[in-house]
């Protein structure tokens, strides 16, 4: 069986080239933007004190996609906008086929001590934490479900570890800047709605690892945490964590997108109501837990004259490395940001945009295809545009 599992994965690594090579998202008229509601028809995913996630995700997902809806050059695809089962194979395929330029999945979180709670944003990759493994297993449990799941998933096994271990691989040239928006998404949950963040993740998620575009799995909290749960269950917190989201996909489309290039054009958003009915079971608002502040400093720009700094992001991994050429390909002046759970690499330290573009230019000759240009002020991170201001 191991055999055929790693076949299988260096097959679909191979498939995962051609898409990267094929441009997806490249080109794009607008903001092609894939939101997938975890779970569907058979499929409830957690249930716990009557709130079920495949309602609260389907919600979620319709009143993120009417914000989104409403803002200049944003195209919104859905996996599904009613209660349907729709198969976890098909939805990676789904966002391919659009040539999407992000795929956002949406779930609830639930453990069986109900003690747990907190949002948690994920972006594929092997793990070795246990919570971060068993999320992964229970949303790759809907496997099961599927007609011929052995075969169509060539054996692998969604309660097994060394089956899921090693799948994280072909998301490897769009992880940096799926890292840079989920962490847009636990930003928003902790500065804004002030809900506690348990951070960004890395984890084995099967619905993440096929897609060929930056991709992120959220998980709005713990519906095993009856607090917690009440407030995803109810108009409000739908609401809330709905335009929190939108708002973090827009941030994202304006910092790394234009239509047809790797620059932005400034989307015009405004705030709509979603029509969307939350699930049955209404119990009264909760309060939200509070939680601590989650930040996701950058490293330190180089002094000058406007105080602004551009490098080049050429990698992200959850593993620390020596910043030494020999790590990085040759690549002297190397740079790192360790504040969160995957560390991010940057490539040489200018004011000159110009000269920036000529280290990204370098980068790529190294191999760091899917590298691209950041830009800091003060030490925080901002977007290219705004440091050309």
């Amino acid at each position: 069986m191991a055999m055929k599992v790693n076949t299988n994965l260096k097959l679909a690594f191979i498939h995962f080239i051609i898409f990267c090579s094929a441009g997806f998202g490249q080109g794009n008229s607008k903001f092609r933007v894939v939101l997938d509601a975890g779970h569907g028809g058979k499929d409830y995913g957690a249930i716990y004190h009557g709130f079920i996630e495949k309602n609260i995700a389907l919600n979620v997902a319709l009143k993120v996609g009417r914000i989104l809806d409403d803002a200049a050059g944003v195209q919104v695809i859905y996996t599904r906008k009613t209660d349907v089962f729709i198969e976890l194979t098909e939805r990676p395929n789904i966002a391919n086929r659009a040539h999407a330029d992000v795929f956002v999945s949406i779930h609830c979180n639930g453990e069986p001590k109900k003690a747990a709670y907190g949002t948690e944003t994920f972006v594929i990759g092997p793990t070795k934490n246990a919570s971060n493994l068993e999320v992964a297993k229970n949303e790759n449990n809907v496997i099961i479900l599927e007609k011929d799941y052995k075969v169509k998933y060539g054996g692998f096994d969604p309660k097994a570890p060394e089956t899921i271990i090693g799948i994280g691989i072909q998301q490897e040239a769009n992880i940096s800047h799926s890292i840079d928006l989920a962490s847009k998404v636990q930003d928003g949950f902790t500065d804004v709605l002030k809900r506690k963040s348990r951070g960004v993740k890395q984890a084995p998620f099967w619905v993440l690892h096929k897609t060929a575009m930056p991709s992120i799995l959220i998980e709005l909290g713990f519906i095993s945490y009856e607090q917690e749960g009440a407030y995803l269950n109810s108009d409000e917190g739908q609401d809330e964590v709905a335009k929190s989201i939108a708002k973090s996909i827009l941030a994202y489309k304006k910092e790394f997108f234009v239509p047809g290039s790797d620059d932005y054009t400034e989307p015009v958003a405004s705030a709509a109501t979603p029509v969307v009915k939350p699930a049955d079971t209404k119990p009264a608002v909760a309060a939200k837990p509070a939680g601590p502040k989650v930040t996701t400093a950058a490293p330190a720009a180089a002094a000058t004259d406007k105080n602004i700094a551009f490098k080049v992001q050429i990698a992200a991994s959850g593993k620390k490395l020596d910043l030494v050429p020999s790590n990085f390909k040759g690549l002297t002046n190397i740079s790192n940001d360790t504040t969160t759970a995957v560390i991010k690499y940057f490539y040489g330290d200018t004011p000159d945009y110009t000269q920036a573009k000529e280290l990204l230019e370098q980068a790529r000759a190294k191999g760091y295809t899917s590298a691209f240009v950041v830009a800091f002020k003060g030490g925080k991170k901002i977007s290219v545009q705004e440091a050309l201001k």
